[in-house]
């Protein structure tokens, strides 16, 4: 377990004896309630009352049946950019001192190599996510990067500092240093995000409105308090943020701090974020656009007989 969170991009904040400490995986926070015991390999959210084993993690985390997570496995270890990997440290048996975090280069992520999206399974989850590529373009790269000695590749959305928030089917994460991203266009509205599949839907569904904004990708909700200073130097202030508890948290508390914040996220109402209420919006346009499509059928033309 403590592996395979760690190929999603997830660090124990703290260790104590055999148990492994981390933000959740679920939702945002800010103390850490999502613990691994190494010694058995289970985990339990202390937020939510969940756990259980490895397989009970990936049917939740990742949306799925068990059927649907072991295939993801096999494919994931068959393909060779997106990998799930067993543990690596083989090369040494000394176990961490008791109370000490893991050190190991292995465990961290390390950039080789960005370029402009072309990756085939890239587009294409770019757009099962509803994202133009040529949209995607503008403001992703496609990111070569190292960890536990395996390369992968994944969509990556550069924070201005260095940092990549880096995703692709199979992967959730991001290299350090790790803060939010601001978009200054010199414009008195400013619309913030929680992660960048946002900003894009957003640019997506408001296509006429993507010049005359100032936009804030926050990348974690943990960066909201310190992006304040950057928010409120706005008259308008959109929050678009997640619909899920920690989102609304942060939406509620902002609103009653301060006149400039605006809660937007009634537009996604029943749906988890911006992104997923997009990708419904274009399916269902889709639809409707199958059962209205005009049939293929020929038309006769009949002769009219009748004097001009």
């Amino acid at each position: 377990m403590v592996d395979y969170l760690s190929s999603l991009g997830f660090q124990a904040i703290n260790t104590r004896g055999e148990d492994y400490w981390y933000l959740s995986p679920f939702r945002q926070e800010r103390t850490p309630s999502f613990k691994i015991n190494r010694r058995s390999n289970i985990w339990y959210d202390h937020g939510s009352g969940d756990g259980g084993n490895i397989i009970d993690f990936g049917i939740l985390y990742h949306r799925v049946d068990v059927r649907g997570f072991l295939e993801l496995l096999t494919r994931d270890y068959e393909q060779n950019d997106f990998s799930f990997h067993p543990q690596l440290k083989k090369e040494s048996s000394i176990s961490p001192v008791a109370g000490e975090k893991e050190k190991t280069t292995d465990s961290k992520i390390i950039i080789t190599a960005t370029r402009q999206l072309s990756n085939v399974r890239l587009l294409h989850y770019l757009n099962e996510r509803g994202i133009a590529p040529d949209l995607a373009g503008q403001f992703c790269r496609e990111v070569d990067f190292n960890l536990y000695r395996k390369q992968h590749t994944a969509i990556g959305f550069p924070n201005g500092m260095g940092g990549y928030e880096l995703r692709n089917p199979y992967y959730k994460g991001s290299s350090s240093p790790k803060t939010f991203r601001f978009f200054d266009n010199g414009s008195r509205e400013l619309h913030v995000f929680e992660g960048f599949f946002d900003f894009l839907s957003w640019l997506s569904h408001f296509k006429n409105d993507q010049l005359s904004n100032n936009f804030l990708v926050l990348n974690s909700l943990s960066f909201f308090q310190r992006a304040k200073q950057t928010m409120e130097a706005h008259r308008n202030i959109r929050l678009w943020l997640d619909r899920g508890t920690a989102g609304q948290a942060w939406i509620t508390q902002a609103v009653k701090s301060h006149p400039a914040y605006d809660d937007k996220s009634s537009l996604y109402q029943g749906f988890d974020d911006l992104n997923d209420w997009h990708t419904h919006q274009l399916k269902q346009k889709q639809h409707l656009y199958n059962t209205n499509k005009p049939s293929h059928s020929k038309t006769i033309k009949r002769k009219s007989h009748g004097r001009l």
